[in-house]
């Protein structure tokens, strides 16, 4: 398992303003080993899931519409402390727009109207791992928080997130392969969100993935996997047809405004990745893409950026 491999699967996880293929790093790095990265991700939100799973189709063309785009700059720095102990801090810069073509599918807010890029610091996210086994099977555990930079806009498509506070924990596990093959490792990761609660009420969420690792060379490296997530509570918005119409169970103003933030958002993700170490620098770039969902958004990521690692003695 390359270094290069290691820091692409976090990156991809930090970035990220919704859940993709995610993995802290189960392999912990020596004491006193660090990294600055930068990163870009572009999410194409394709449309709506609704709650049976089926597609927002526009009611004047017939087509699927709501689409946004977001865009997202990353700095992080991620220091290993101790051969077990490692911390990390990285703050992105949001912009998003809404598409359309027509107007956004439950409600109209200024942010959208204008069809232009809005921008925003989002959350500032500092985490902290703990190794408990090394070796060909590896075991890290690690604790995360995400606060909002500051109090931005929230309601709407084009927005820089949903500005609530967040505890993550988890746990990721790595297996090299060694007796199929050297270059070959299994990683995989279990995260809990306890997120706060609005309107009192609770949506907090799992998220568990796995991938495959292959190092093609000792600076080449490839992966891909599954990254599922369900979230505990929330609420949902409904369907066209069936028992639970839209705007299903928002039945208050209260809710409805809340919707964004509320929605029971299930769904599943595949991708890939692929990582590259030059000698002073380790560049990155991942993809992933919906494939099955409720009450979500339906889209791919594309994920790319470099780390620049360093080492205190």
């Amino acid at each position: 398992m390359t270094r290069a491999t290691l820091v692409a699967a976090l990156v991809t996880y930090a970035v990220a303003a919704e859940p993709r293929l995610a993995h802290g790093q189960a392999w912990p790095a020596p004491a006193g080993a660090g990294s600055v990265t930068v990163a870009t991700q572009v999410i194409d939100n394709t449309g709506h899931r609704l709650s049976d799973g089926s597609v927002f189709l526009s009611p004047v063309t017939g087509t699927p519409d709501g689409r946004s785009r977001n865009v997202s700059a990353l700095v992080e720095l991620d220091y290993a402390i101790t051969d077990r102990l490692a911390i990390s801090v990285g703050l992105p810069y949001v912009f998003s727009r809404y598409i359309g073509p027509g107007a956004p599918p439950f409600i109209e807010r200024a942010v959208d109207a204008c069809r232009c890029w809005n921008s925003a610091w989002q959350d500032i996210n500092a985490s902290v791992r703990y190794t408990l086994t090394d070796g060909p099977v590896a075991l890290t555990t690690s604790v995360a928080t995400g606060l909002p930079s500051h109090d931005y806009e929230w309601q709407g498509e084009a927005v820089a997130g949903f500005g609530l506070r967040e505890l993550r924990l988890a746990v990721d596990g790595g297996v090299r392969l060694e007796a199929l093959s050297p270059r070959l490792a299994v990683l995989g990761r279990y995260q809990y969100a306890i997120v706060e609660r609005v309107l009192d009420v609770s949506h907090n969420r799992s998220n568990v993935s796995g991938s495959l690792s292959v190092a093609i060379s000792e600076r080449f490296s490839v992966r891909g996997g599954v990254d599922w997530q369900r979230t505990h509570g929330g609420l949902r918005f409904g369907s066209i047809q069936g028992n639970l119409i839209v705007p299903g169970e928002f039945t208050t103003d209260a809710l409805f405004d809340q919707h964004d933030r509320l929605l029971r958002d299930n769904n599943v993700r595949v991708g890939g990745g692929l990582s590259y170490s030059l000698p002073r620098v380790d560049l990155f770039m991942s993809y992933m893409q919906f494939v099955a969902g409720t009450d979500t958004h339906a889209g791919h990521a594309l994920t790319f950026g470099m780390s620049v690692p360093f080492q205190r003695h």
